[in-house]
């Protein structure tokens, strides 16, 4: 066996154990990989088309499996590469972006690039029910020479993005120092059609490609429409656009709070003030603070409003003061012990 042959195993080896090390993850996101199996004739570049449909992602396969770029970065079959991809979040009660992003990333000061690829997704909070796009945290090792804005560069192909780097690295300084260790949140790694069906297709299991983020943010491309068949006395089109969006499912609490209190106008508009006023209360079950303006609500809206306030307020009534003993009852337990 060469030398040259005896070495290009050895790199493999390392390389290897690097790539393993990637894809198991470090509390960073890691755990988003795919292990890909180098075969005769593939280069870095064909097998970034195949997975990413860009053969410029190449760079990003360089950084996740510890690869170097001096004099090309050589590959050899059988090596074994992390192939990386963003993954998703679905929003449950009570979660803040704070800890979506220590969940994900480890720390809570990595917010921003949460909200910057979820810019729909709510305000100080994240809208619950929401399905985020969590960008993939790649370790970027720097070498001799690199600064925050080549890194920049090199991934995002645009300089101006070297403070968002720097934000969500905690960093100040532009220059960074050889090996030094940056974390580059990437919103846009998504796999191509022919990635995701290989994927699939190897391990038997389903690739979350965010369908369901993609179906919220249909949903809510088509609200302002429902408002608009309310706003103009279009009510038997609203409920049944309110209706099929509903029928949808995996909907956001606030996409539900919205149709609900349209079909709630449409409702009362065709005489039928029972579902209006089980439409409210659906929109209190997800906003208990929820009051429709009364400048601009109907007297009738308001009544129907009302009596779903009234009857979320008698079962609260009726479970506060409901025994808390199981419904055991004294016969069921028994006779008294003798004293």
């Amino acid at each position: 066996m060469t030398a040259t042959r005896v070495l290009s195993i050895c790199a493999a080896l390392l390389v290897s154990s690097a790539a393993s090390a990637a894809a198991q993850g470090d509390g960073t996101g890691g755990s988003s990989s795919y292990m890909h199996v180098v075969r005769p004739g593939e280069t870095l570049a064909s097998i970034a088309q195949r997975y990413y449909g860009d053969p410029r992602r190449e760079s990003v396969l360089v950084a996740e499996n510890g690869l170097t770029t001096q004099g090309g970065a050589a590959i050899v079959v059988g090596l074994r590469l992390a192939i990386p991809r963003v993954s998703y979040h679905r929003v449950q009660e009570g979660e803040s972006w704070a800890q979506i992003a220590t969940q994900h990333y480890g720390d809570p000061r990595r917010v921003s690039a949460l909200i910057e690829a979820n810019p729909d997704a709510g305000g100080n909070t994240p809208n619950v029910g929401a399905e985020l796009l969590i960008p993939y945290p790649l370790r970027h090792v720097a070498r001799q020479g690199d600064t925050m804005r080549r890194v920049a560069q090199l991934y995002y192909d645009d300089q101006g993005e070297a403070s968002r780097l720097m934000r969500f690295n905690s960093m100040r300084r532009q220059r960074l120092a050889r090996g030094q260790i940056v974390l580059v949140p990437l919103a846009d790694l998504l796999l191509s059609d022919e990635g995701r069906a290989l994927i699939e297709r190897t391990t038997g299991d389903d690739v979350e490609v965010g369908a369901t983020r993609d179906m919220q943010h249909e949903i809510d491309e088509q609200l302002p429409q429902l408002r608009e068949h309310v706003r103009r006395g279009r009510y038997a089109e609203a409920v049944a656009l309110g209706n099929r969006l509903l029928g949808v499912g995996e909907l956001t609490d606030i996409q539900i709070v919205r149709i609900f209190s349209e079909l709630a106008v449409g409702y009362v508009a065709l005489d039928r003030g029972d579902l209006a006023t089980d439409a409210f209360a659906r929109v209190l079950e997800r906003q208990p603070d929820f009051r429709p303006d009364q400048r601009d609500t109907s007297p009738t809206v308001l009544a129907a409003y009302e009596r779903a306030v009234t009857r979320r307020d008698e079962a609260a009534a009726a479970a506060a003061t409901a025994p808390d003993d199981g419904g055991v009852t004294d016969a069921d337990a028994g006779p008294a012990p003798a004293e």
